[in-house]
């Protein structure tokens, strides 16, 4: 009877653990990007490795159109029609025209 008990407790455990590591990452991910001063949640400029401009959803450990790679991801560009490694960019980088042209270029609407 007790193997029963002892195997429950452990699975509790681990799903306990799984979050506690989801929790932490979501957490530091979203303390590194504001230190660094990049917008998060709702609309980002990101830009692709070819310099392309678009306004995405940028969720901390959230992606349901593109594929996560750490700090980047990977993601179809809808300036340039290809699949791009893309990341946030500072909009106080940009000039007044390139934001605009961000702004007006949005991908899909889920995050």
């Amino acid at each position: 009877m007790r193997a029963p008990l002892k195997h429950q407790a452990l699975g509790r455990r681990r799903r306990r653990s799984a979050l506690a590591v989801g929790l932490a990452a979501a957490v530091s991910e979203t303390l590194v990007l504001r230190r660094r001063g990049y917008p998060l949640g709702g609309d980002v400029i990101v830009h692709c490795r070819q310099g392309h401009l678009f306004t995405t959803i940028w969720i901390p450990l959230a992606s349901l159109k593109a594929l996560r790679l750490g700090w980047w991801r990977l993601q179809r560009c809808p300036v340039g029609h290809h699949w791009s490694l893309v990341s946030p960019v500072k909009e106080s980088e940009l000039g007044d025209e390139e934001r605009a042209a961000a702004r007006a270029t949005k991908d899909i609407r889920i995050p």
